[in-house]
């Protein structure tokens, strides 16, 4: 049988997840292992100041109190008794575009599964919503696809659904840029004292059309495969053709 491995970032008990839990049986056996709360925007991190505590909340649903990344690899290294077939991380409240993805606990489990040579996908949402009904039902149907087709080597599908209106179809996307002004909020605690809070703000993207940001602005669903290799290769002849840095004599004298 066909064997998905189900995490998140928003908690083994948002509503994305449960959807998605329900929709991907469709496909297969789901086994959801899960931060135990919120850990959005914690990025690739793992857990290593302290031990970490699994917590069976039913069968095939186990909460972990660590990051997205915890979660994935302890699945695969101590919990699966073997590999799974796919891994889906999401379904995210709220998008995971462009610059975004740098911070994602979201992509960045589905980053630990493609590490360990899992096919894996990252699923959120567009737009904040407590619809997640049809973004599950269409990432199931994208999984089977995924699981049918395979995936390129070293690669991961971010996937980010429109919440509300008419689907205009799917578009295959690269990366957009977006970056958000006036992100950090001053304000002061009771004694005076300056505090700040990190969220909000106004975004800031480009204006290409080729772009996840682009086709969820037109309610597509965004597809867009990252790579783990992450080399500016057109950087390497910069440096070493142009700059010449590898003719530097680093034991010599100016």
């Amino acid at each position: 049988m066909t064997t998905i491995l189900l995490t998140n970032d928003d908690g083994f008990d948002s509503g994305g997840i449960r959807h998605l839990h329900t929709a991907l049986k469709k496909v297969g056996r789901v086994i959801m292992v899960a931060p135990d709360r919120d850990k959005s925007a914690v990025s690739h991190s793992l857990t290593m100041h302290r031990p970490l505590r699994l917590k069976e909340i039913d069968t095939d649903i186990i909460a972990i109190d660590g990051t997205p990344t915890d979660c994935v690899a302890l699945a695969l290294q101590k919990i699966l008794d073997h590999a799974p077939d796919l891994l889906v991380s999401g379904i995210n409240n709220g998008p995971n575009l462009g610059d975004d993805i740098s911070y994602s606990g979201t992509v960045s489990a589905a980053v630990e599964g493609t590490m360990n040579a899992v096919p894996s996908l990252a699923v959120s949402m567009a737009e904040k919503t407590a619809d997640f009904e049809r973004a599950a039902e269409i990432t199931a149907r994208l999984a089977a696809v995924v699981l049918q087709k395979g995936l390129p080597e070293n690669t991961l599908l971010n996937i980010n659904i429109p919440a509300t209106g008419t689907i205009n179809g799917l578009r295959v996307t690269r990366q957009g840029r977006r970056f958000w002004r006036d992100a950090i909020q001053e304000t002061r605690d009771p004694w005076g004292r300056k505090l700040y809070w990190i969220g909000g703000g106004s975004p800031v993207t480009d204006s290409a059309t080729d772009t996840d940001i682009y086709a969820v602005s037109r309610n597509h669903v965004s597809v867009t495969p990252i790579h783990l290799d992450k080399t500016n290769h057109e950087g390497i002849f910069q440096l070493r053709d142009d700059w010449q840095l590898e003719e530097y004599d680093f034991n010599g004298k100016d």
